[in-house]
C-alpha cells in the first residue's frame, strides 16, 4: 500500500507502477519503418505464435457474463468445502476478534496540531477519519474527535465507499483532498472536505473516479494529474498530463501544466517546499518502473531538468539539500556516489547555477544494510536502516557537514517510522518482533529520548515460541537468509506443518513483523512460519532487487527452492507438510514454484497473482511493471517469460500440490484474469484447486476487517486441510 512527510510528494517518482512502451508519435501514428525495425516486428511477430492461449479471454472481461458465471461456480465449491469445515467458524471469529479489538493501536499521522487517525472495528466496519491533540494521543484515555464517517457516508449516498487518504493544505491541514474508492479500487474520486465543518466543501474541487494524482498548490488551486479525455493516459492507464485547475473552474478548463508521453509509466507535477515560503513546481517522467526524469517549472513555463541519474528518488528537502536515494552509481566528476546511498547536493545553489552541482554523500551502506525510507523533521533526517534484515534508525543533521546519531530504539526487530512532521522535531516510530507485538514510541530526535506512546497487547501464546535467522545456498552459491519461527520443543521429525511466505521483487523487504491473525490461528496450533529473504527484494540493497530483473530472474525461484530445500533437508518439515504463501508479485511466486518445483509442496496458496506473463502487459497496470518483468514484445524476453509464465507451464499427467487462488473482481492493478485462468487451466487438466474471488476489495482482496477475517480463516483452513490432517 499515508504518510506526510516529503516523500509522499514524490509517490510516483520511485512508484511501484511502472512500465515502458513503444513511443507514438502526438498524431497517434507509429513512426515509418526501417528495414531492421521491420526484421525485428517479423521476428517479435514469429515468437508471439510459439505459445497458444491457454485459457479464453473473456476471463479477462472483469464482469463479463461468461466470467463472472464461472467464477461463482468456482467460489460456491470452494466456500461450499472450506466454510462446511468446523474450524472454519472459530479461525473466522478469533481473526475477526483481532481485527477489530478496541485495545489496538490507533496509529497516528502528525498534521498541524493534531494527531489523525484512520480506525475500523466492528461498529465502524468501512471506518471513520478522527483526530485528537498531542496531549490526549499521548494519555490512557484519548478524547477522539470524529471527522469523517465513511459507513454514514455510503449509506447515505447508498454507495460502497472505501476511504484511500487525503491530502491537506498546510500549515492548518484542515482543508482537504479527500479519495474515495468505489469498493477498494485503486481508482478514486476525489473531494474537497473541510474538518472543521466536518463537511465536503459546497462546489469545491471534485475529480471523478480515475487513478488520479493530485496536490495543492494554494487554497485555490491544485495541480492535478487525471483523465483529461483521449490520449492523456499512458498505456499503463496512469495521467502523464498535469494541470493547475482553480477553484470554481472547471477541470476542462483548467491549463496545462506539463505532459509526458504514452510510453512512460506516468507523469505529472507537484509543489515542493524548499524553505517557508519558497515553493517551486516540479515535474516528474517514471518512464520506466525504475528510471525517472525531473525537471523544475520555471514561472514563465520553461523547464530545467534537475541533473539527477535516472535511477534514484528524490525523498525530500532538507536545509535547502535536496536528499536523493540513488539505485545506481552516480559519477560525478571524479567522484562515484555508490548505488544504494543516500546523498544530498543543495538546490537552493543549483537554482542560481544550474551548472553547479555539489553532491555530498549522507549515508553509504554496506552489502549486508540498505537505506529503508528517509523521513525528515523540522531538524533531522531520519535515516531507516536495514542491517542484516534488522531495523536501525540514524538521525542525521548538516551544520558544513552532515552527522548523525543512533536513535536510542530496541534492538532486534522491525523499526519504522510512522509519522513525523517537517514542523517539529518528534517523530512517531513503530517497534515490533515476531512474537512481541507493536510499540509505538515518541522520539524526541534532537535530545534522543524514547517515551513508549502506545504499546500493543499480545494476541496469541509465544512463549515457547523460538526466532532463527538461518542461511539456504541457493542453486549459484548465494547465501539467502530466511527466518524460521516455532515451538522450542518442536522435534526434527519432518512431521511439522509448515507455511513458508516469500515477495521476492520490485526491491520490496520482507522483515520481522507481528501477526496476531498468524500467531492465533497458525502457530498456536503448532504450526511453523518460515519468510524467505530472497533475491528481487530491497533486504540488501539495489544489487539484491536487480539480481532477478527481467530474464535473471530465475534467481528469485531458486532462492525460494533452497530455502524450501534446506528446511525439508534439516527435517523441520517435509513436503507433505509444507505449504506456501505470497501475493501480487509473490503471487507470481507461488505459480512459479507450483509448476517449476511440484514435489517440495502440498498446499500454494497463490493471492491477487500475476500469472499469464504473455498478457499481463495488457492487462490494468500491467505495462507498468516491464521494467521488472520484461516484455513479451522483446524476442529475448518472451522466450523467458513464456518459460516461467505459469497458466503456460500446466503440464498434463504431473503430480502437484493443492492450489488457492485468492483474488478480487475490484482489484484494478493486478487483472482478477490471471487467477481465473490459472483455475480454467487447472480445472481443464484436472487437478485439484480451490478459488475464491471477492467481488470488493481492490488489490488487498478485503474492503473491510469482516472481508479480512474470512480471507484469513478461508486460507487457514485450507492450510490446516492439507498440512495438518
Amino acid at each position: 500500500m499515508q504518510r506526510k512527510t516529503v516523500s509522499a510528494r514524490y509517490t510516483l517518482s520511485a512508484l511501484a507502477l511502472a512500465t515502458s512502451a513503444l513511443f507514438l508519435t502526438a498524431c497517434g501514428q507509429a513512426p515509418e519503418q526501417t528495414n531492421t525495425e521491420m526484421k525485428e516486428t517479423a521476428s517479435i511477430k514469429a515468437v508471439q505464435t510459439t505459445a497458444a492461449e491457454p485459457a479464453p479471454r473473456y476471463f479477462e472481461e472483469v464482469e463479463g457474463e461468461q466470467a463472472l458465471a464461472q467464477v461463482n461456480a468456482w467460489n460456491d465449491k470452494t466456500l461450499g468445502k472450506l466454510m462446511a469445515d468446523e474450524r472454519f467458524e472459530e479461525f473466522q471469529q478469533e481473526a475477526l476478534d483481532i481485527l477489530n479489538a478496541t485495545d489496538k493501536i490507533a496509529f497516528g499521522s502528525i498534521a498541524g496540531n493534531y494527531i489523525y487517525n484512520f480506525w475500523q472495528d466492528e461498529q465502524h466496519v468501512k471506518g471513520i477519519l478522527r483526530r485528537t491533540s498531542l496531549d490526549s494521543y499521548m494519555g490512557d484515555d484519548t478524547d477522539w474527535e470524529i471527522l469523517l464517517d465513511v459507513d454514514a457516508l455510503s449509506a447515505s449516498e447508498n454507495a460502497n465507499w472505501v476511504y484511500k487518504g487525503s491530502t491537506c493544505l498546510k500549515p492548518q491541514y484542515t482543508r482537504c483532498l479527500v479519495s474515495l474508492s468505489n469498493g477498494g479500487k485503486d481508482a478514486v474520486e476525489i473531494r474537497e472536505w473541510d474538518h472543521n465543518q466536518k463537511a465536503f466543501i459546497e462546489d469545491g474541487f471534485f475529480v471523478p473516479e480515475g487513478k488520479n494524482q493530485v496536490g495543492w498548490i494554494d487554497k485555490d488551486t491544485i495541480v492535478l494529474g487525471a483523465d483529461f479525455g483521449e490520449g492523456t493516459l499512458t498505456d499503463s492507464g496512469y495521467p502523464f498530463v498535469a494541470k493547475t485547475v482553480k477553484r470554481g473552474q472547471t477541470i476542462a478548463d483548467a491549463a496545462e501544466l506539463f505532459r509526458g508521453e504514452a510510453a512512460d509509466v506516468a507523469a505529472g507535477a507537484y509543489q515542493m517546499e524548499i524553505a517557508e515560503g519558497d515553493k517551486e513546481m516540479i515535474a516528474y517522467r517514471a518512464e520506466t518502473f525504475y528510471e525517472s526524469s525531473y525537471q523544475w517549472i520555471k514561472e514563465d513555463g520553461s523547464t530545467v531538468a534537475l541533473p539527477l541519474p535516472r535511477k534514484s528518488s528524490p525523498v525530500g528537502v532538507f536545509k535547502k539539500k535536496l536528499m536523493v536515494r540513488l539505485q545506481e552509481d552516480w559519477n560525478l566528476d571524479g567522484t562515484t556516489h555508490a548505488s544504494g546511498a543516500l546523498v544530498a547536493f543543495d538546490i537552493d545553489q543549483w537554482r542560481n547555477d544550474t551548472n553547479a552541482v555539489a553532491v555530498e554523500t549522507v549515508y553509504t551502506p554496506n552489502e549486508k544494510s540498505t537505506v529503508q525510507s528517509v523521513s525528515i523533521t523540522k531538524s533531522r533526517v531520519l535515516v531507516t536502516v536495514l542491517e542484516n534484515v534488522t531495523g536501525k534508525i540514524y538521525a542525521f543533521d548538516y551544520d558544513d557537514s552532515w552527522s548523525s546519531s543512533l536513535l536510542n530504539l530496541p534492538e532486534n526487530g522491525t523499526v519504522s517510522v510512522t509519522s513525523t512532521s517537517e514542523e517539529s522535531d518528534f517523530a512517531f516510530i513503530n517497534q515490533q518482533t515476531f512474537t512481541t507485538p507493536s510499540s509505538l514510541l515518541y522520539v524526541d530526535v534532537v535530545n534522543n529520548t524514547v517515551e513508549v506512546a502506545k504499546s500493543a497487547p499480545t494476541r496469541f501464546e509465544a512463549d515457547n515460541l523460538v526466532v532463527e535467522q538461518l542461511f539456504a545456498t541457493s542453486k549459484d552459491g548465494t547465501q539467502v537468509p530466511y527466518f524460521v519461527i516455532r515451538d522450542k520443543d518442536i522435534k526434527y521429525d519432518g512431521n511439522n506443518p509448515t507455511l513458508q511466505y516469500a515477495y521476492g521483487g520490485f526491491q520490496i523487504s520482507m522483515t520481522p513483523r507481528y501477526s496476531g491473525t498468524l500467531g492465533k490461528l497458525w502457530l498456536e496450533n503448532g504450526g511453523v512460519y518460515v519468510l524467505a529473504n530472497i533475491r528481487g527484494g530491497g533486504e540488501f540493497g539495489p544489487a539484491w532487487h536487480q539480481a532477478g530483473l527481467k530474464t535473471k530472474r530465475q534467481v528469485i525461484f531458486d532462492d525460494m527452492a533452497a530455502v524450501s530445500e534446506a528446511i525439508i533437508d534439516s527435517k523441520l518439515t517435509s513436503p507433505r507438510r509444507l505449504g506456501i504463501q505470497g501475493g501480487s508479485n509473490g503471487g507470481l511466486l507461488m505459480g512459479v514454484m507450483y509448476t517449476q518445483r511440484p514435489e517440495l509442496y502440498n498446499a500454494v496458496i497463490s493471492q491477487v497473482p500475476l500469472l499469464d506473463m504473455l498478457r499481463y502487459h495488457t492487462l490494468l497496470a500491467g505495462a507498468s511493471w516491464v521494467g521488472e518483468y520484461g516484455s513479451p514484445d522483446v524476442p529475448e524476453e518472451r522466450l523467458f517469460l513464456e518459460s516461467i509464465s505459469p497458466v503456460h507451464n500446466v503440464k498434463p499427467d504431473t503430480t502437484y500440490p493443492n492450489m488457492f487462488l485468492v483474488t478480487s473482481t475490484k482489484d484494478d492493478r493486478v487483472h482478477p484474469g490471471h487467477a481465473r485462468k490459472m483455475a480454467y487451466v487447472l480445472e481443464q487438466n484436472g487437478y485439484d484447486f480451490e478459488y475464491y474471488e471477492n467481488i470488493d476489495g481492490g488489490h488487498s482482496a478485503a474492503a473491510n476487517l469482516k472481508e479480512s477475517a474470512k480471507r484469513f480463516a478461508l486460507e487457514t483452513t485450507f492450510l490446516t486441510q492439507e498440512l495438518m490432517d
